[in-house]
């Protein structure tokens, strides 16, 4: 797996979050810090050693936390998924996210994990070493999310006839192209019975301040070590606005911003004049 590739380096950036809001309390998740350093990323390793969660004048810290109350927002939404009788969830480039290990399942849950082969082998291999149990029937499909991953879902058991909780985190900005970000969403809505649940942070349309923002963001990371263009990862494009775009194909949406993500798991706001690549934040129903 190679770490200089955007899909590892993703990967571990989400695991770091996950390992940093870990040693904060914000979430459990015992795996994150081991898969980590299994990725091979050593800048994102020495951030999860030196256990740096408050803002250092780097950005990324923040950005960690952000990622972080994202991560425990969407582990409450799963479980309330599962109190409503939702017992099929597929979590779209599930990285080296450990749900189906380190959170409570209603029995009969079926968790599906899609991302690319060698992301999904090395988490496997590290869960392995570790001793992890799964607490729900997992189903891993090795797919990119830019082909006929919907064939691939179905050929491992998914029922498109029951309900569906999709997660899509850290997915909706930027890494697909606008294209192929509208395929994704056209396929999950063809593949979503009536109350099917989808969680996913997006961002809006590119805009110069944005793009400029994310320069900012990129070059401090740069600065304190991830020599890695983040923004290459990144494509620039007129997506439509996921919200309004859901909303037209059948979904009832609810929008959130930064502020409202923080505030539930009890967490200030941010600071005003930060940067503002930040994503906003919705859950939806199939209706």
């Amino acid at each position: 797996m190679a770490t200089t590739a955007g899909v590892a380096v993703t990967a571990a950036i989400g695991a770091a979050a996950r390992a940093v809001g870990t040693d904060a309390g914000l979430l459990n998740d015992p795996f994150a810090a081991p898969l980590v350093r299994a990725a091979g990323v050593d800048h994102l390793a020495r951030v999860v050693d030196d256990a740096r969660f408050a803002a250092d004048g780097a950005g990324h810290p923040r950005f960690l936390e952000l990622c972080a109350a994202n991560t425990r927002f969407v582990d409450e939404f799963l479980a309330a998924a599962g109190r409503a009788g939702l017992r099929q969830v597929v979590i779209l480039a599930s990285g080296l996210d450990t749900r189906p290990y380190r959170l409570w399942w209603p029995p009969g849950t079926t968790v599906f994990e899609i991302d690319r082969p060698e992301v999904l082998d090395l988490k496997a291999d590290v869960l392995r070493e570790l001793g992890a149990d799964l607490r729900a029937s997992r189903r891993a499909v090795g797919a990119d999310l830019q082909q006929d991953w919907p064939a691939a879902l179905r050929r491992v058991g998914f029922d498109a006839a029951a309900p569906t909780v999709w997660i899509a985190e850290q997915l909706l900005i930027g890494y697909l192209t606008p294209a192929a970000q509208d395929r994704l969403l056209r396929a999950v809505t063809a593949m979503s019975a009536v109350d099917s649940r989808l969680a996913a942070d997006h961002l809006p349309t590119w805009t110069p301040l944005q793009l400029e923002a994310e320069r900012s963001f990129v070059d401090g990371w740069r600065r304190h070590g991830l020599d890695v263009d983040l923004a290459s990862l990144t494509h620039a494009g007129q997506y439509h606005y996921v919200p309004e775009y859901l909303a037209g194909a059948g979904w009832e949406t609810v929008q959130r911003n930064v502020t409202d993500l923080l505030g539930a798991v009890g967490l200030p706001d941010r600071p005003r004049g930060e940067s503002e690549f930040v994503p906003e934040y919705l859950t939806a129903t199939r209706v």
